[in-house]
């Protein structure tokens, strides 16, 4: 990767609490249907643009991709659900109206197949995702969140699994001692 120094080492992703992920892609039908498929391609790098202006927005780190040679996508990772879903209904920013100029089309029976969209969303809790990453410069979620060597969070897949953050440990016991009831008393709720 240009640009980026590997390390010589292990490390893992610094990422903590849930994770929001983001695959968002189109695939070309019809290559000779260039009129249609060439907005739709050059419109995510302009949106990937104006997310790098704002980074209030929430977008935390983006890698663009290619699974063939008619489909490209991009994995995004957010700070939130939220913010995720913030940007794509603000009308201010131009996912907004590049969907009202889709959506527009369809109503009036004026998409043709010519090219395919697709996205996908995922919130990831904590405990659900790990990482490692052997001599490579940061990437993916570690590009996102940082990262850290990798016996911070354990050697193994398993450890990472379990490796909890504070924020996490201490959620978990806020909720483990709104259950706990003193005898003869009922409990929250009932």
């Amino acid at each position: 990767m240009p640009g980026k120094s590997a390390t010589a080492t292990r490390t893992t992703a610094a990422a903590e609490g849930d994770v929001t992920v983001l695959l968002i892609g189109m695939r070309i039908n019809h290559f000779w249907a260039v009129h249609h498929w060439l907005p739709v391609f050059l419109a995510m790098p302009r949106m990937l643009r104006e997310l790098a202006k704002a980074p209030e927005r929430g977008l935390l780190h983006h890698v663009l991709l290619t699974a063939s040679p008619r489909t490209y996508y991009v994995v995004q990772y957010w700070e939130s659900k939220e913010k995720l879903y913030r940007y794509a209904h603000s009308p201010d920013m131009f996912h907004h109206r590049a969907w009202a100029v889709i959506n527009g089309k369809e109503r009036k029976g004026r998409v043709r197949g010519h090219v395919g969209l697709w996205h996908e969303a995922y919130v990831v809790p904590e405990g659900s995702y790990e990482s490692i990453y052997a001599d490579m410069p940061a990437f993916g979620l570690a590009a996102a969140h940082g990262r850290v060597s990798l016996e911070r969070r354990g050697k193994r897949a398993r450890d990472r699994f379990a490796y909890r953050s504070a924020k996490a440990a201490d959620a978990a016991v806020a909720r483990a001692e709104r259950r706990v009831v003193a005898p003869g008393e009922a409990p929250d709720g009932v």
